[in-house]
Order: structure tokens, then sequence, then C-alpha cells
């Protein structure tokens, strides 16, 4: 028997999913263009927005939900960790503006040397498949493929840092210097976000409060 509160969550749920779908695209659509040299500058900030936009009605909608249910336990979990989740998605999309900005100022991904363009190619590709693995346990509650992110985020801390290395002993122009450094900052930074909603799946799932990084 489905309960007065449970039409709120499924729409809150529904909300926050399609929040997820367009975090993830415009995610990919950023570190695409930068990887293939491509650029759609205004796309990536028009979903940018989109996303920051978003955030507010489901902020809200989850208020209500507390002050007209008063929810306990389980219920209470879920509508806490999509706040959460809300958050990390709006930061997905800050991240991927950031990254589609540094390209249209300098332009200088194609100019790196072939090991360090390589790497940040590898770090990409393992950040946007953590994304989609936040957004696969989302839809799911799936706190088992949650906590996978663990060993892929560690992954991308690995490439992050390996980087860090080749920089310093590459001879590269200042422009590949500045992007390529930011850009890996904020993959680096997508993958946190990845862990945190992972965490939150796995509070929601299953009441554990746990640390995926």
């Amino acid at each position: 028997m489905k309960r007065l509160i449970d039409a709120g969550l499924e729409q809150l749920a529904g909300m926050l999913f399609h929040m997820g779908e367009l975090a993830q695209s415009t995610v990919s659509l950023a570190v695409m263009n930068y990887i293939d040299g491509t650029h759609a500058p205004e796309q990536v900030k028009q979903h940018s927005d989109t996303l920051s936009g978003m955030a507010e009605p489901i902020e809200d909608m989850a208020f209500e939900i507390i002050s007209r249910f008063q929810p306990v336990a389980s219920d209470l979990r879920i509508v806490k960790s999509y706040m959460k989740i809300c958050y990390d998605f709006k930061r997905y999309g800050r991240y991927a503006l950031d990254i589609s900005q540094i390209y249209e100022r300098i332009r200088e991904a194609g100019q790196c040397e072939p090991s360090l363009h390589k790497t940040i190619e590898k770090m990409a590709i393992e950040t946007l498949e953590m994304v989609g693995t936040s957004i696969e346990a989302l839809r799911n509650h799936d706190a088992e493929l949650a906590k996978t992110l663990t060993k892929r985020e560690k992954c991308v801390d690995k490439f992050y840092y390996d980087y860090l290395d080749k920089l310093i002993e590459s001879k590269t122009t200042t422009g590949c210097t500045i992007s390529s450094l930011l850009v890996v900052r904020y993959l680096e930074r997508i993958a946190d976000h990845a862990t945190y909603i992972g965490e939150s799946i796995v509070y929601l799932a299953t009441g554990e409060k746990t640390r995926l990084r």
C-alpha cells in the first residue's frame, strides 16, 4: 500500500535523475571537446546554467517533503542524500564549464607533449566512467556499485600525480602547462564528487556512513 510520502519521494527522485543525466552529458561534452580539440562553449554554459537552475526546485521539494511528512529512518536518509547529490551534480556542471572556459581562453591542449596529452586522455576517460557509475548507482540505489568508485578514484588520483611528475620533467609551452594543469585538477575534483555521490548512495541504501576516498 502506497503512503502519502511515496509520491513526493518518487517526484523528487525523478527530478534528481533528470538532473543527473544532464550533468553526465555536460561533463562528457566539455571533456571530449577538450580532448578532441573541438569546442561548444555556448552549449556547455547553457547546460551548466540549467543544472544550477535545477538545484533550487529539488531543494524546495526536499524541504516540502520534510515539512509535510516529517520523514524518519530510510525516508529521511533518502531525502538527505538526494539533497547532497543535487549539490554534487551542480558541481559537475560547474567544473565542466571551467574546462570549457579554459579551452576557450588558452586552446593549448593540442600543443602538449604526446605523453602528457595521453595521460590527460586516460584520466578523462576514467573520470567520465566514474560519473557514469555514480549515475547508475543512484538510479538503482546500488551500494555495492557505489563502493567500486573507491578503486576508480585512486586510479584518477594516480593519473593526476603522474601527470604532475611528467609536467615537471617536460619542456612544455606555458599555454600547455596552464591549460592542462587546470584541466587535470578539474577532472580530479569531478572524480572526488563522484565518490561523494557514492558515499551518499551507500548511506541512503544501507544507513552506513562510509568514506570512499
